[in-house]
């Protein structure tokens, strides 16, 4: 350990009362605990990628760490911090700028308000704590920030194609020294082969991404060490300072760390539920086409961020072992990544109230599904959100005859896009009518992939009793919907029963009858 960290574990370095110390060390900050506040100071390396080898480049990045992390958390950033004295004597500071008093500089950090690390969510997944809200309510906040923030413009460079390319193909020769084993090799060269094939691919796409503006000033760094749940509300911190160009990044990039991390933790239903809100509330089901490049792309950055940790001097033989069987788990996910199974098309068929929305939300997690729900994408074509009120006398409003054509088209639309990309897509809409549902068969036929009805029932006195008793949301459904419904309702055509799976949502033991059917 260096003279200036193990000074700064002692509590006389500090002007105000300190708790417990600890240090956490990455492998390009050493990340100080007092109790009330955290420090955090970068090491002076050069990785290429990330460049803090002056102390002025340190100081830089310090604020624009401050800068850009108080756009998610200003209460939890303060501020930097100026470190004076000596390594063996430090004294900390606020950073005045040209104030001659302080004394010379010898360090920065970032100053912090401390939370409980146990509140962050690889923590809380590790106690058995995360649970489907805690991802819904991160998946709001992403989708609100990424609505609101600064979209890169056709004269910057990021966003490009060749800026997509660059750090995808930058991972490689390192991954190679990380995992020089023939088996890693090969693999490592596999992916290498995929990656630029599908770049090829893609690349058009990409173009287009950001041309419609799906280039953002992100968080660049998203995954769940750096997502904590404080005051019973979600907080994101420690976003990527070092690197403007793995910041300004497609959105999807983004998403799909978090999808990532979660899955190579065995979470693969929480990785869909995430993935699934945060596309119901932006409506960038086109951003799927990408998603896959960049889940290998993720995975590979994690086994490049281990495997340098793995050779920095100072790591012990447990953590370098540690670290190069988790560098082996995310080659591995990478390489899963590449293999799809072909995907399947579903829809929901039952009036208002008879469970449909809940039935794909099960469906969802277990299957990794992508869901698209008539009630969002009816409003969306509006331009309102899902929790509008858009309520209207029997086919009038958004209901009318016209609204409801539009509806279905947009819905076949999408369930185009997400087969394209390779993904299995549920419809959540009433399909009360053999036209409507007919265009989507032929969809699956066309493609070539399963195709299944799932008809969702119960009692029509339970329908009843939920219609007057359930919260708003993105439904608009009343008695009077209903029971127009239950009068013009039509069984499915001969030619459509061999595809339909039926349920009664009033019923316990359905659930599991139609998963267990479904596979």
């Amino acid at each position: 350990m260096i003279p200036l960290i193990a000074s700064l574990l002692k509590p006389g370095a500090y002007d105000h009362p300190v708790g417990r110390i600890e240090l956490i060390e990455t492998h390009i900050s050493w990340v100080v605990l007092t109790g009330e506040f955290v420090y955090k100071i970068k090491k002076p390396v050069n990785l290429g990628f990330a460049d803090f080898s002056t102390l002025e480049k340190r100081r830089h990045f310090c604020a624009e760490e401050v800068r850009l992390n108080q756009r998610f958390a200003p209460d939890i950033y303060i501020g930097v911090v100026a470190i004076t004295g000596s390594p063996a004597a430090p004294r900390l500071a606020s950073d005045q700028g040209d104030d001659k008093n302080r004394g010379e500089v010898i360090e920065y950090a970032v100053r912090m308000r401390q939370f409980p690390s146990s509140a962050q969510l690889d923590r809380m997944l590790d106690r058995n704590e995360l649970e489907g809200r805690h991802l819904d309510a991160f998946a709001r906040v992403i989708a609100d920030f990424h609505q609101r923030v600064s979209v890169a413009g056709a004269d910057h460079r990021y966003g490009d194609p060749v800026a997509v390319l660059k750090p995808a193909e930058e991972n490689f020769p390192d991954l190679r020294r990380y995992l020089p084993d023939p088996a890693s090799i090969e693999r490592i060269l596999a992916l290498e082969g995929w990656t630029r094939a599908e770049f090829v691919k893609l690349r058009n796409e990409f173009m287009r991404r950001k041309q419609s503006g799906f280039v953002r000033e992100c968080h660049g760094d998203l995954h769940l060490r750096n997502l904590a749940w404080v005051d019973d509300a979600p907080l994101v911190f420690d976003c990527l300072e070092f690197n403007p160009e793995l910041r300004w990044i497609d959105v999807m990039s983004e998403v799909g760390f978090l999808v990532m991390d979660l899955q190579a933790r065995g979470q693969a239903g929480l990785a869909s539920r995430f993935l699934n809100q945060y596309l119901e509330r932006t409506g960038d089901y086109a951003g799927l086409s990408v998603l896959p490049f960049y889940l290998v792309y993720r995975a590979l950055v994690r086994v490049k961020v281990d495997g340098i940790r793995a050779l920095q001097s100072g790591v012990d033989a447990q953590e370098k072992d540690g670290a190069g069987r988790t560098c082996r788990s995310y080659l591995a996910l990478a390489w899963r990544y590449t293999q799809r199974e072909k995907p399947r098309l579903i829809v929901t068929r039952g009036v208002s109230a008879s469970g449909k929305t809940t039935v794909s939300d099960s469906l969802v997690d277990a299957l990794g599904a992508i869901r698209i729900r008539s009630d969002v994408e009816r409003k969306r074509l509006a331009g309102l959100s899902a929790e509008s009120d858009a309520r209207a006398a029997l086919n009038q409003g958004l209901y009318d005859t016209a609204g409801s054509h539009a509806t279905y088209a947009r819905l076949l639309d999408l369930a185009r896009q997400v087969l394209a990309a390779g993904f299995t897509v549920i419809v959540d809409a009433a399909f009360l009518q053999a036209g409507q549902r007919q265009a989507f068969q032929a969809l699956a036929a066309e493609r070539g992939i399963a195709y299944t009805i799932i008809e969702v029932s119960a009692p029509e006195a339970v329908l009843r009793e939920r219609i007057v008793s359930r919260a708003r949301g993105a439904s608009d459904a009343n008695l009077a919907v209903l029971e127009h419904q239950l009068k013009s309702w039509q069984p499915l055509t001969a030619d459509e029963s061999v595809y339909a799976l039926r349920m009664d949502t009033s019923a316990e033991s359905s659930l599991g009858k139609l998963m267990a059917s479904l596979r």
